[in-house]
């Protein structure tokens, strides 16, 4: 074992900024670089990124780490890298140029290919094989897209000239100057074009989808030496080893391997140390993203919920599954709030502006402002705020925003139990452990606990994401020695406790009719949900 150097250096690529965290042993973060970068709307309901762009920002955000930390590319044991799953890059195999911006997740131009894809009857393949839905959402048809564009690409495309990534793919690349076309089986199992069960890419969907496998980019597990650092992608001209002036890229004693990578929510369940069977943790964002471990054997939701890899410990390792649901607006109906009705100056007036009231008095608000994402999969629903009186005030709005995310989670929790369940009998919420902007709430955490009726757990780590990666980075060098090493690190900020009131229950009530009525414009994608 290579003798420990003192950060793990985090590659955080997100959806609207790229960040770079230096981790030390104690699980610290040391030094944050974070950069934005440019989001573009060409038209309704599309969502696009200049791929340069996120290089670029992302290459400063490390530079901006190093420089924060006093710290060499010397001091630097390994690297992780998490980044936003599912959006699409491609990009040429010679000159590393993309040859189109990168579709973002959040887009949804391929609409139409997927019903026509379910319309054909490959529904229920998809689901099998790769423990999805057919939806926009996914890299697959966003692949096709890109190819149709111009008759030259997809030739390109089958000739071998193109590379197809995600943003952890398309980062390594350039970090590998160009030597390492690789992705993890996480951010692979979020294609619509992989079978989770076989852990390859899927010869029978890439037909479908219509993607050359020229394109694939080789799958490794989340934690392995799968690539290393070239020194030059930085501006550095030296090997990192200050002692040495051996080419970096030639040089094994002094290479920064590249051993973790992970979808930005798998990062986050393996940072909050969801080990076990049954652990689950919600990332309160922009949106919500609920993620259980399920263990080694996939369990196929029936309800509508997504079926994912978690991580996978070494190429020899067993992947663990996690069942997925996911929320497109959490943090987003406080920004509404804020910026178009103008209720609040800031997003962290809303918890004081909720607690001028003892309950929302009868009102809901059902926050589908982009549609309702699980159980229920129908972009066509509108936001609903229901159950105004003369004596509604701010606050019982302001409450009852908060009371929707939290009833949108318990949904997704109470779906995941029913699933899980069947694999795993007897199966309860131990505690739900939270991350994200929203998670510092301290009453959207006790109106989750009071509606799971289960305990919420925050911990001191505020950076689980990165932590997650640099978790993985870390296991695969031997910069910390077992997952259980890790324990010590993560702990308890706060937990909060069940209470749940008569008023409790009468939310509950109220939201049940109420959020059926919002869906009911539009008939969920998929298997009916019993929520």
């Amino acid at each position: 074992m290579s003798q420990r150097k003192p950060y793990i250096l985090a590659i955080d690529a997100g959806t609207t900024s790229s960040r770079a965290i230096l981790f030390d042993h104690d699980g610290v973060p040391v030094s944050i670089g974070q950069h934005e970068f440019p989001q573009y709307f060409p038209q309704e309901g599309w969502v696009e990124h200049d791929p340069i762009d996120i290089w670029k920002t992302q290459r400063k955000a490390i530079l901006d780490a190093l420089e924060g930390a006093n710290a060499t590319l010397d001091q630097i044991h390994a690297i992780g890298v998490t980044n936003q799953r599912e959006t699409t890059v491609l990009w040429d195999r010679a000159t590393g140029e993309p040859v189109h911006r990168a579709i973002v997740w959040q887009d949804r131009r391929t609409a139409g290919v997927c019903d026509k894809l379910r319309d054909q009857g490959h529904a229920e393949m998809f689901h099998k094989k790769t423990g999805l839905i057919l939806d926009a959402y996914f890299s697959g048809t966003k692949i096709a897209w890109i190819l149709d564009q111009d008759p030259e690409l997809r030739a390109r495309a089958e000739a071998g000239e193109l590379c197809f990534g995600t943003v952890d793919s398309w980062l390594i690349w350039h970090l590998t100057g160009g030597q390492s076309h690789v992705t993890d089986v996480t951010n692979a199992s979020r294609t619509l074009a992989f079978n989770i069960h076989e852990l390859q890419w899927d010869d029978e969907l890439c037909d479908l989808l219509r993607i050359p496998t020229t394109v694939l980019p080789k799958v490794v597990s989340s934690s392995e030496r799968c690539a290393h650092l070239d020194p030059s992608s930085l501006g550095f001209t030296e090997a990192p080893n200050a002692d040495s002036k051996t080419d970096a890229s030639t040089s094994t004693s002094t290479q920064i391997p590249i051993a973790g990578i992970a979808g930005d929510q798998q990062a986050a369940l393996f940072g909050q140390l969801c080990l076990s069977p049954g652990e689950l943790k919600n990332t309160y964002g922009t949106g919500c993203f609920t993620m259980m471990n399920i263990g080694e054997t996939p369990v196929l939701s029936e309800h509508n919920l997504l079926t994912t890899v978690a991580y996978q410990l070494g190429p020899e390792s067993k992947p663990v599954y996690a069942l997925e649901g996911s929320i497109f607006v959490a943090g987003a109906l406080v920004q509404w709030l804020r910026d178009q009705l103008e209720m609040i100056t800031q997003s962290s007036d809303i918890e004081p502006l909720a607690k001028t009231v003892e309950h929302a008095g009868g009102v809901t608000f059902v926050p589908s402002l982009s549609g309702l994402a699980a159980p229920y999969w129908n972009p066509l629903a509108t936001g609903a705020l229901m159950g105004l009186t003369r004596g509604t005030q701010k606050g019982h709005i302001a409450r009852a925003a908060l009371e929707g995310i939290a009833h949108r989670v318990r949904e997704v929790v109470e779906l995941m139990l029913k699933d899980a369940g069947k694999a795993l009998p007897g199966l309860s919420i131990p505690a739900l452990k939270v991350d994200g902007g929203a998670a510092q709430n301290n009453l959207l955490m006790q109106i989750q606990a009071d509606l799971l009726h289960a305990p919420v757990v925050r911990p001191q780590i505020t950076e689980l994401t990165a932590f997650g990666a640099a978790a993985l980075a870390g296991l695969a060098t031997g910069y910390w020695s077992s997952p259980e090493s890790l324990q010590s690190i993560w702990n308890e900020e706060r937990t909060f406790e069940p209470s749940p009131s008569e008023h409790t229950k009468r939310s509950l009530d109220l939201w049940q009719r109420r959020i059926q009525a919002v869906n009911s414009d539009h008939e969920p994608l998929g298997k009916s949900s019993d929520s």
